[in-house]
């Protein structure tokens, strides 16, 4: 597994021997991700904010993954910038089929709405606005087969949870309250490293690739309120034995980095 880290990107890990106090929680975090991950199947990156105290880490951010069900937020998100640039709402189809999208994440939805942006052209365009960096959209129709890394997913959640975003702030609203309403049996993944669902908002992707054996993809993005903290979290992860492998490494890992940070906050 390729876990190396920067210092010329935010998020990175912290790979010198001089790490400044604030970022002193990095490398033992980093030897626990380590140890727990040696004896998982698979690969897996993780990146995490904490907007109140600033505090970030990313592990394996060179890691990328198809996003499977993950990228329907960030097609609901091209939908509503088109609907910012043309000066208007969402029509209620549109309303309709975005909540279905995310919601029971419903593939027949994501896939009309991927025609209504304009398909992988208006997926990169939003994206750039977005200034997100590392994903490509799937080619044709196959959105599900769009790469991203664990980074960009964290800027794709600021953009829903800071004024700077081109989003409206009516618009993030509307895109966190689909996902803070996701049904039950997907409400699986970084919302571990919370303490029940309140204040939850999530998205989770799986699908088994074929390009690798039928092992799974499976990931899980979302912003988690805890204690005073607001955790912006992505994990994605491929080449899991299985999607239950995949879901139990997201939730301890969404639970070792986000205890980790509030413990460094708690320090300062």
């Amino acid at each position: 597994m390729d876990r190396d880290g920067t210092e010329s990107e935010a998020m990175d890990r912290d790979g010198t021997d001089r790490e400044p106090p604030l970022t002193s929680y990095r490398k033992p975090l980093t030897r626990s991700l380590d140890r727990y991950l040696d004896d998982v199947s698979g690969e897996l990156s993780v990146s995490v904010l904490d907007l109140p105290t600033g505090l970030s880490y990313s592990y394996n951010r060179g890691l990328r993954a198809a996003t499977a069900s993950i990228v329907k937020v960030d097609i609901v998100i091209a939908l509503l910038l088109k609907a910012q640039r043309q000066g208007r709402g969402l029509t209620a189809w549109e309303r309709s089929t975005a909540a279905r999208a995310i919601r029971v994440s419903d593939n027949a939805a994501a896939s009309a709405l991927w025609s209504a942006i304009g398909g992988a052209s208006g997926l990169a365009a939003a994206n750039r606005k977005l200034g997100l960096r590392h994903t490509r959209p799937g080619p044709g129709g196959a959105w599900g087969s769009t790469t991203t890394s664990a980074a960009d997913q964290v800027r794709l959640l600021k953009a829903l949870s800071s004024a700077a975003s081109p989003l409206s702030a009516k618009h993030r609203r509307y895109v966190l309250g689909l996902m803070g309403n996701v049904v039950p049996e997907q409400a699986w993944g970084v919302s571990a490293a919370g303490r029940g669902d309140a204040g939850v908002a999530l998205k989770n992707g799986w699908l088994p690739r074929l390009r690798d054996g039928g092992r799974w993809t499976v990931n899980s993005i979302g912003r988690v309120r805890d204690r005073g903290h607001t955790f912006l979290i992505a994990v994605i992860s491929r080449r899991n034995s299985s999607m239950g492998v995949g879901i139990k490494a997201i939730e301890r890992v969404s639970r070792l980095v986000t205890r980790a940070l509030a413990r460094a906050a708690a320090q300062r």
